[in-house]
């Protein structure tokens, strides 16, 4: 059972995936840090200096935090967005790569030496 788990847990897919999984909570905190104090700040500017983070409507004894909800739509529309960009980049660069392996290098000269001589024997 262990060399499966092992084998299982060492391959290519799943170290890919944890890979994965780690770029991308830090990709988030990078990307909340940018919208919660950078872009929100801005747009709580250009709608009269209101900070949409303390936007909340109060409800007998709750309140209903809605500026804190209109952040995290901002933080996932932004997320999506360059997660959109990251993977449009990387079709790119990767189209451009297979392309390069799909060109036929051109015949070397001990190659075209051999064709010629395999030529040559046909015609004898």
């Amino acid at each position: 059972m262990w060399k499966e788990f092992k084998s299982f847990a060492l391959k290519g897919n799943v170290l890919d995936l944890a890979l994965a999984v780690v770029i991308g909570a830090a990709f988030g905190k990078i990307v909340s840090s940018l919208v919660a104090d950078i872009i929100m700040p801005v747009v709580g500017l250009l709608i009269g200096g209101i900070d949409l983070k303390s936007l909340e409507y109060p409800y007998r004894d709750t309140a209903l935090k809605y500026g804190l909800f209109l952040q995290s739509v901002v933080d996932f529309f932004i997320i999506a967005f360059s997660l959109f960009v990251i993977v449009k980049l990387a079709g790119k660069f990767k189209r451009k790569r297979e392309e390069a392996v799909k060109a036929d290098p051109a015949p070397t000269r001990e190659e075209l030496l051999l064709t010629e001589i395999r030529d040559l024997l046909k015609d004898r």
